[in-house]
Parts: C-alpha cells; sequence; structure tokens
C-alpha cells in the first residue's frame, strides 16, 4: 500500500484489526500521518472510523501494529500514548461543563504535563481562539456548539500534542460555524501539527486534507491525495453528492460515529 508521501511517518498502523466479540470493526487498516500533515479518514455510518480512531489511542484493544515517531505503541496505555505526544478530540468532546473556560483549559495542561507553562499557553489559546477569551469565565456547559467544539481543540493543545486526532469536529454545527472550525484545523497543521481527522463532512475534509483514506466495512477502500479523491468517481457518488446549475453541494450522507 502506498502512503501519502515518501517522508518517515510519525504515525503508522499495520494490519490493525478490532473485534466487537466476533466481528469485526476494523479489519487490517493501515495507514500513516507524516508530521505537520493533515491526513482524513471518510467513511459511512458503522465503517469503523471511530473505532480506527480510539485503537489507535489505545481506548481499544486491537491487533496488528502502531508505530508513533518509530515507537511501538503495543503495550502502551492511554496515559502514555498521551505523554508521548498523541491527543485524541472525541465526537463527545467531553468537557467539564460545570468548570469554566479557563478551568477546562489549564486542566489540560495539568493532566498532560503537570501545570507547567498553562499561563503562557492559555495566551496562546486565547489568540487562536478569541471567542474563548470572552467567555474565559463562563461555565463550559453553557457554550454554544461551536464554542465547545472550539473550547474541545484548545484544550487538546495545551498538552503540546505532536499529532492531534479529531473525531467528526463539524457534527451538529452550522455550517458558518463548520467552515470557522476547518480552518483552524488547516491553521494547526500550518502551524506544524499533524493531525488525523476522522470527519462526516467529506466535502469540508477533502479541501483542508492532504491526504484521505476512505473505509468501507472496517477495511479501507480507498486512498489518495485529496485533490484525487474529490475528483474520484465513486467518491463523488457515494460523499459529495452532485452540483446543479441552481443548487449547492448535494446534502451528504449521515455518517455518525462510525
Amino acid at each position: 500500500m502506498t502512503g501519502p508521501g515518501a517522508a518517515p511517518p510519525m504515525l503508522e498502523a499495520e494490519a490493525l484489526t478490532v473485534a466487537y466479540g466476533k466481528v469485526e470493526a476494523v479489519r487490517g487498516v493501515s495507514l500513516r500521518v507524516e508530521a505537520g500533515r493533515l491526513i482524513t479518514v471518510l467513511g459511512a455510518n458503522g465503517a469503523g472510523k471511530t473505532t480506527l480512531l480510539n485503537a489507535l489511542m489505545g481506548i481499544l484493544p486491537a491487533r496488528g501494529r502502531i508505530r508513533f515517531e518509530g515507537r511501538d505503541l503495543a503495550r502502551l496505555p492511554v496515559e502514555a500514548r498521551v505523554e508521548a505526544g498523541l491527543s485524541l478530540i472525541p465526537e463527545r468532546r467531553e468537557l467539564f461543563s460545570s468548570m469554566s473556560v479557563e478551568d477546562n483549559l489549564r486542566l489540560g495542561a495539568f493532566r498532560f504535563r503537570g501545570g507547567r507553562g498553562a499561563g503562557g499557553d492559555l495566551a496562546e489559546m486565547f489568540a487562536l481562539f478569541p471567542r474563548l477569551k470572552e467567555r474565559r469565565r463562563q461555565l463550559a456547559g453553557t457554550l454554544s456548539g461551536g464554542e465547545r467544539q472550539m473550547l474541545a481543540m484548545a484544550r487538546a493543545l495545551m498538552g503540546r500534542p505532536r499529532l492531534l486526532m479529531l473525531d467528526e469536529p463539524s457534527l451538529g454545527l452550522a455550517p458558518l460555524i463548520v467552515a470557522e472550525v476547518m480552518r483552524t484545523v488547516a491553521a494547526l497543521r500550518d502551524q506544524g501539527v499533524a493531525i488525523l481527522l476522522v470527519e462526516q463532512n467529506a466535502r469540508a475534509a477533502l479541501r483542508i486534507a492532504d491526504y484521505g483514506y476512505v473505509l468501507d466495512g472496517g477495511a479501507v477502500v480507498l486512498e489518495g491525495p485529496s485533490a484525487a479523491l474529490q475528483s474520484d468517481a465513486r467518491v463523488v457518488e457515494t460523499y459529495l453528492g452532485v452540483l446543479s446549475a441552481d443548487a449547492g453541494p448535494a446534502a451528504l450522507p449521515r455518517a455518525g460515529a462510525g
């Protein structure tokens, strides 16, 4: 299988398989994420996308090999993978609703790095997400959906991950907020953060990604540079819809946690 480039990968999965009892939700998946690249994983509801992320993070047991910066992660628990530089923002965001925006951010630094340098990191996050600065004293549970997604991203970044994995960051958000979130994700890539993006909005994901993988039935059925996938007839028909003369993009099929 060819990868998205010749550079040594930051993250590499080989023949990854995850089973729930006798049912294999992920079957022999191999993928690569190079430093400073934005890789997306597309697929319909139930394709195995979230299961794949949870296996990479160590939340679910898996067969196969996972290497991060050349290090075998097979025996490492979630906490050790976080310390190594991986971070996952789950679909549900999992914020502390009864805590303020600022306290959620400080917890991100404390949990992953003992709180060292949190003040400087806060300034960076507020520069990246000005809306969070305006709401720094507000309880996380009172934020809008878009603001909660921004807070989840900022909290993960407080741990200074080298690879950020995002599970459906656009889920439930209005189109204008989706565009803002995607611009932020692309900006993080441009700043050098490697990103693995699982996204139901295939059109938005492929616009910012460098390379993509398409999952179906738990297996990779298609991969390639994002530009090539955008013009692939199978991807257009299944995920991108068609453009008519007087209508925008056709509605995408609903893709949930996968």
